[in-house]
């Protein structure tokens, strides 16, 4: 297996900024594409289709300079190689389906947290994945509801000008397609009610958190919620008053999320798939053979993962290779510790002696 850490050259400025641009022009290309040339595409969400687009070229360099860092390159590009590897590719495959509905659809990686908090993140994540897969399509017309020529009554459902479905009004289909979104609104708020809870008990997370990074996105989602719920209420319960100014007011909370989302703590929502590579390193590693202390002569870690992290010290310009070929990582954490304590009390004891005249 290939131990290098891939090359890097250039400006990492310029690198990002390019795969930015890559891929706001691919969201640009696929917003084409997909409404078939701009004919299902409603411009009334034009400013929600913008500031997608600028939110994609965010994300693009933001996630491109990210992976310029040593470190996560090697890991990121390992994680891919093994996980590829042709004689494992079926076994990776079933492994990595049982990590997404593990850690994914079921959010269990932070149930060990507490139970509080994964109630808060599952209905956090859930209700945002849902009105994303509602609203993106529907913002770059990739989706269209249109009602059937022969009746009225009738609502048919395209995909990329393709009919995928179609169902009566007053059903309880139609209830929940035209409702979808004030439900992952609910799910967003009860995320939020749960969270704000947990930070108003927890005096751990209270110590921790800070207004910009744990209380904004919470501030920023309640908004969107609520100013959504509001044009339903105005639709169903006031007639259509004030719906112009909430429907601007609602667009206005969503176009700053967005601005908001590849540089704030939202990031980590496409930060957290690429860490998925890590339970195939982890197990590529333990499979393998295991690096042992050059002191002690116990298995410590894999060798794996030895490798890598010389690489990675090696790209960062630490120097921890010894004068006989050795390295510093041979050697186990244990007998790390007691050689500093060793080094310690030979410091200690020369100085000792040097204020005793003994030197």
């Amino acid at each position: 297996m290939q131990k290098r850490i891939f090359p890097v050259t250039g400006s990492d400025t310029a690198h990002a900024m390019r795969w930015g641009a890559i891929a706001a022009f691919s969201l640009i290309v696929g917003i084409f594409l997909g409404s078939r040339g701009l004919r299902d595409f409603d411009p009334a969400l034009v400013s929600y289709a913008g500031a997608c687009v600028f939110t994609v070229f965010g994300l693009g360099y933001r996630y491109a300079m990210w992976l310029r860092r040593p470190p996560t390159r090697l890991y990121w590009y390992r994680g891919w190689q093994i996980f590829l590897e042709p004689r494992h590719f079926l076994r990776n495959a079933v492994h990595l389906g049982r990590i997404i509905l593990r850690n994914i659809v079921l959010q269990r990686f932070i149930e060990k947290r507490s139970h509080l908090r994964w109630t808060a993140h599952w209905f956090l994540a859930w209700g945002c994945i849902l009105a994303g897969a509602v609203t993106f399509p529907l913002s770059f017309g990739w989706i269209r509801f249109e009602t059937a020529a022969h009746n009225q009554e009738i609502y048919r459902a395209l995909l990329f000008g393709i009919p995928v479905g179609s169902f009566h009004l007053g059903t309880w289909i139609a209830e929940a397609a035209f409702n979808i979104l004030d439900i992952a609104a609910v799910m967003v708020l009860i995320g939020i009610f749960f969270a704000m809870w947990r930070r108003g008990r927890d005096h751990g997370a209270m110590s921790v958190q800070q207004f910009s990074n744990d209380l904004i996105p919470l501030i920023l989602l309640f908004a969107i919620c609520v100013t959504g719920l509001f044009l339903t209420v105005s639709t169903h319960l006031m007639h259509g008053l004030h719906y112009i100014f909430l429907s601007q007011l609602h667009a206005v909370t969503v176009i700053l999320t967005l601005l908001y989302l590849p540089f704030g703590k939202f990031f980590h929502i496409f930060q957290r798939p690429a860490q998925l590579g890590l339970d195939f390193y982890k197990r590529a590693g333990a499979e393998g053979p295991q690096a042992k202390c050059r002191r002690c002569g116990e298995e410590f870690r894999s060798q794996l993962h030895v490798e890598d992290l010389k690489t990675i010290q090696a790209a960062l310009r630490i120097r921890y290779q010894m004068a006989d070929g050795s390295h510093y990582q041979d050697i186990c954490p244990q007998c790390r510790r007691k050689n500093v304590a060793l080094i310690q009390d030979g410091l200690w004891k020369a100085t000792s002696m040097s204020e005793r005249g003994l030197l």
